[in-house]
């Protein structure tokens, strides 16, 4: 269901999806695999939310897959192990030592960019004609994804949505395009310093906010029942296809 000229996303389902792909090991972790595997010349890396592997995120992962008739791999990197609801209401001492400790555990971002890696270089052997490979890295992910699109990497293209730990210092490493697709719960200043150093003549960033989205809207805390939220679920999905679509 792939538009050609345009790289539409097919349409998004509000409730009862039923996702596309297969599981297999890449890289030594379990991984949503789905696409036109056999043939596809694009594959992207989804990197997900501390949430994990949500309806919402494989809906969106089938979404990419479609539109550009390419692979998008979604490898469980926390391997089953997530964040919980309850981690962000008011907390016993227990709960928060158990809360510290998940979070400590995803910030080792130097073991998950190894992961990633491995993940590619497992790729390349699997899918012998893909020849451009990008990431997309949503809330906690978008940090993994950008941190490994500097110097050196193995990208053509990355992007992250609803960012987590938007930094400008990574924005200034960057060598590849990378787009930014930010809510209303990002800090507006870091957006606007990362748009500064990606957006404009020459340069092949592209940073733009949302500003009716809450965090999350495009990840595991999509609420797809709410006809705002995914008609703008949708609209960012076919941004993120054209995007990869241009570079990869």
């Amino acid at each position: 269901m792939t538009c050609e000229a345009c790289k539409t996303i097919p349409p998004v389902i509000a409730e009862g999806y039923t996702p596309k792909g297969t599981y297999e090991q890449i890289g030594g972790l379990k991984t949503y695999v789905v696409g036109n595997v056999a043939k596809a010349t694009i594959a992207i890396v989804d990197v997900y939310d501390i949430f994990g592997l949500a309806n919402q995120t494989l809906q969106g992962a089938d979404a990419l897959a479609a539109a550009l008739d390419g692979i998008v791999l979604v490898p469980d990197f926390l391997e089953g192990e997530y964040a919980k609801p309850e981690y962000f209401g008011e907390l016993t001492p227990e709960k928060q030592a158990i809360k510290d400790a998940f979070m400590d555990r995803v910030r080792d971002f130097p073991k998950f960019l190894g992961k990633l890696s491995a993940v590619v270089e497992d790729g390349k052997t699997k899918f012998p004609t893909v020849t451009g490979w990008g990431s997309i890295g949503l809330c906690w992910g978008g940090k993994v994804a950008v941190l490994l699109s500097g110097q050196g990497t193995v990208f053509k293209a990355t992007a992250q949505v609803h960012p987590g730990m938007l930094a400008v210092e990574d924005a200034e490493k960057l060598t590849i395009p990378h787009m930014v697709l930010a809510s209303n719960g990002e800090d507006v200043e870091v957006v606007k310093q990362y748009k500064a150093v990606i957006e404009g003549e020459g340069k092949t960033g592209v940073v733009e906010t949302y500003p009716t989205m809450h965090h999350g809207w495009m990840g595991a805390r999509a609420n797809l029942s709410n006809p705002d939220n995914l008609k703008e679920y949708e609209r960012a999905y076919n941004q993120v296809a054209g995007f990869f679509a241009k570079y990869l």
